[in-house]
C-alpha cells in the first residue's frame, strides 16, 4: 500500500507542473494573435487615444512575463477574462458549455467500452472462426471511419430520411424531459465512440487471447473450473491492463472529437464556444476555451494513470 501511495503522490505532484506548462503554452501562443483586445471591446470606431488609453488601463502594453504572472492570478480565483460582445465573464460562458462536452464525452466512452468488451471478448473466445474474422473487419472499418464523417452518415439516415432522431435544435436538460435529452444525444454519442470502440476492441481481442494461451488457464479448465467462470474472474480482469492504459489516451481523442461533434450537431458546447470565438474575435474565449479542455484532459489521464496502478499490482513495486 505505500508503495501504491508513493506513485500516486508522485503523479499528484506533478500535476501543477504539467498544468503550469499547459497554461503558458496556451497564453503564450494566444500572444501572438493579431487581435487587438483594445480595438475589438472598444469597436471599430474608438479613437486611438481611446484604444491607447485601454491598453494602459488593462496592462497590454506590459511585458509577456509581467501579463503571464496577472494572468495566472486572475486563473486561480477563476478569472479567464471578458466575453466582449456579450459583456459576460469567459468563466461563465465556459461554466454552461463545459457540462455538455463533458457529457458527451462520457456517453461515447460508454459506447465505445461497452461494444469493445463485447466484441473484444467474443473475438478472442472464437478466434480465427467466423466470429473473429467479421469482428475483425468491423473493427477496421470503425478505426478508418472519421467521427465527422460518420456524424453526417448519421444525420442523413435518421435525420433526413427516416426522421427518427432530431440532429439540432433546443438540449433539454435530463430531468426536465428525459425522452428528448437522450434523443438529441443518441446520434452525437454514438458518432464519437463508435471509432474509438473499433480500435478499443482489436486491444481488447488482443490482450484476451494472450491471456486465455497462460498456463493458468489451462490449469484451471483441466480442474473442472467452468470456462465461463475463469474468464469472468481472471482472464478479463488480467486482459483488462493494458486496454486501460489505451483508454486513458483515447479520452484524450474522445474530448477533442466532442468539440467537433458539437458542431455539426448543433450543441451548445465548449465547441460552439471555441467557434463563437473565432468568428466573434474573442482571443479570451478562445484561449479559455483551450485551457479548460487542456486541463480537463491532464486531469483526467492522471485519474487513469491512477486506475491503471490500483488495478495493476505488479507495477507499484516499479
Amino acid at each position: 500500500m505505500s508503495q501504491l501511495l508513493r506513485l500516486i503522490g508522485r503523479r499528484l505532484v506533478a500535476l501543477p507542473v504539467m498544468i503550469l506548462g499547459i497554461t503558458f503554452l496556451v497564453f503564450f501562443i494566444m500572444s501572438f494573435s493579431p487581435i487587438d483586445p483594445a480595438y475589438n471591446a472598444l469597436g471599430e470606431g474608438a479613437s486611438d487615444e481611446a484604444i491607447a488609453q485601454y491598453r494602459k488601463e488593462f496592462g497590454l502594453n506590459d511585458p509577456l512575463l509581467v501579463r503571464y504572472i496577472r494572468f495566472l492570478g486572475g486563473l486561480i480565483v477563476g478569472n479567464l477574462g471578458t466575453y466582449t460582445q456579450q459583456r459576460i465573464p469567459v468563466a461563465t460562458r465556459i461554466g454552461e458549455a463545459f457540462p455538455v462536452t463533458i457529457s458527451l464525452t462520457f456517453y461515447g466512452l460508454i459506447i465505445a467500452v461497452i461494444l469493445a468488451l463485447i466484441f473484444g471478448v467474443l473475438a478472442a473466445l472464437y478466434r480465427d472462426r467466423w466470429v473473429d474474422q467479421v469482428i475483425r473487419i468491423i473493427s477496421i472499418i470503425c478505426v478508418a471511419t472519421p467521427s465527422f464523417w460518420l456524424a453526417v452518415l448519421l444525420i442523413q439516415a435518421f435525420t433526413i430520411n427516416w426522421e427518427i432522431f432530431p440532429a439540432a435544435g433546443p438540449l433539454w436538460q435530463f430531468q426536465d424531459d428525459p425522452q428528448a435529452y437522450i434523443m438529441r444525444m443518441l446520434m452525437p454519442s454514438f458518432a464519437l465512440g463508435i471509432p474509438v470502440a473499433g480500435s478499443l476492441t482489436r486491444v481488447i481481442r488482443t490482450a484476451m487471447v494472450e491471456e486465455l494461451d497462460k498456463d493458468y488457464v489451462r490449469t484451471a479448465l483441466g480442474a473442472g473450473i467452468p470456462k465461463v467462470v475463469v474468464v469472468a474472474r481472471n482472464v478479463l480482469r488480467n486482459a483488462l491492463i493494458t486496454p486501460v492504459t489505451v483508454l486513458g489516451l483515447r479520452i484524450g481523442y474522445l474530448m477533442g472529437g466532442a468539440v467537433i461533434i458539437e458542431v455539426i450537431f448543433a450543441l451548445p458546447g465548449m465547441g460552439q464556444a471555441i467557434l463563437e470565438g473565432i468568428q466573434q474575435n474573442e482571443p479570451n474565449l478562445v484561449q479559455g476555451v483551450t485551457l479548460v479542455v487542456a486541463l480537463a484532459f491532464v486531469v483526467i489521464n492522471i485519474v487513469v494513470d491512477m486506475l491503471y496502478l490500483l488495478i495493476n499490482p505488479r507495477i507499484r513495486t516499479v
